[in-house]
């Protein structure tokens, strides 16, 4: 009997919607993301073409497409970079998380820019109280929260990106 069989229809079509879900996830990502991501030209161009689709039809068929090329490229180099997008994303949004709890903290325990100060030497402790207390001032006022969108830019600075990215 024959070693190697060909795949099964089955497993054909397991693999074609796996490729298909793998474009589905390309075409949330923004123009800048999927140049990133080095697609082959066809593929970039099916994928960017989705974003201008409306018709629901429409876009099944432009999905079964890019799954299709899918099939000519390198899936798994393409899956692997994604992937690694996406961890840089969720790093990226967890450091913003910090930023604002940080500010939030600042803003509500006085305590807090002591700890800041211990934590992250050498910042500006001076600046940073006068921008809590004007960012106070602002919320107690009902103001636009300029000093508070300054606090976190200072945060920004202060605290660094564990990826190195911004």
């Amino acid at each position: 009997m024959d070693a190697q069989a060909p795949p099964s229809k089955t497993q054909r079509k397991r693999e074609s919607s796996a490729l298909q879900d793998i474009g589905e996830r390309l075409t949330r990502l923004d123009p800048q993301q999927l140049h990133q991501l080095g697609l082959p030209e066809r593929l970039l161009e099916a994928v960017l073409e989705v974003k201008r689709i409306g018709k629901f039809g429409a876009m099944r068929r432009q999905l079964q497409y890019i799954g299709r090329l899918m099939r000519e490229a390198d899936a798994h180099a393409i899956t692997l970079r994604l992937e690694s997008l996406c961890a840089t994303s969720r790093e990226a949004t967890a450091h913003l998380h910090l930023l604002e709890r940080w500010r939030t903290r600042l803003l509500d325990d006085d305590s807090a820019l002591t700890e800041l100060a211990g934590d992250y030497p050498g910042c500006d402790t001076q600046r940073l109280r006068q921008l809590v207390r004007s960012a106070r001032h602002e919320q107690a006022q009902g103001l636009p929260p300029r000093s508070a969108r300054a606090l976190f830019r200072t945060l920004k600075r202060i605290i660094p990106d564990r990826n190195g990215g911004r």
